[in-house]
C-alpha cells in the first residue's frame, strides 16, 4: 500500500495530544474504540497503509476531538453524507457549485447563503 503520510502523522499528533490530557487513552485502546488494530495505525501513521475508510476517518475525529472534515480531505475522501446528497440531487448540487465557482464566490459568501437557507 502506498500509504498517506501526511494524514498518518496528523493523526498521530492528534492521538498523543488526547495523550497527553488523558494518560489513560493509549494506541491499543484508540484502536480498539475503531475497531481496527493496533498494528494498522501504527503503520497508516508512519505512511506505510492508507487511511481507513471515511466511516472510520470520522470516528476517528470524533475520538480525538478533531475537525472530521480536515481529516477527511487530508486523506483525500470524500464525505459519504455528501455523497449521498449529490447522487439525491446531482443536477441541483452540480449546478450549483458550477455557478458560485463561476460568480467567484468566496468561502464566506457560501457560508452566508448556507445561513440564508
Amino acid at each position: 500500500m502506498a500509504g498517506n503520510l501526511q494524514f498518518g502523522q496528523r493523526i498521530r499528533e492528534l492521538r498523543e495530544a488526547r495523550k497527553r490530557s488523558d494518560p489513560t487513552f493509549s494506541l491499543r485502546q484508540f484502536a480498539q474504540a475503531l475497531k481496527l488494530s493496533a498494528t494498522f495505525i501504527s503503520k497508516m501513521e508512519t505512511g506505510q497503509f492508507d487511511p481507513p475508510s471515511a466511516e472510520n476517518i470520522k470516528k476517528m475525529a470524533e475520538l480525538l476531538g478533531a475537525d472530521p472534515y480536515e481529516l477527511l480531505q487530508l486523506a483525500d475522501k470524500p464525505d459519504p453524507d455528501l455523497v449521498e446528497m449529490v447522487k439525491q440531487q446531482p443536477r441541483a448540487v452540480a449546478d450549483f457549485l458550477r455557478t458560485a465557482q463561476e460568480k467567484g464566490a468566496t468561502e464566506d459568501d457560501i457560508r452566508k447563503l448556507t445561513r440564508r437557507l
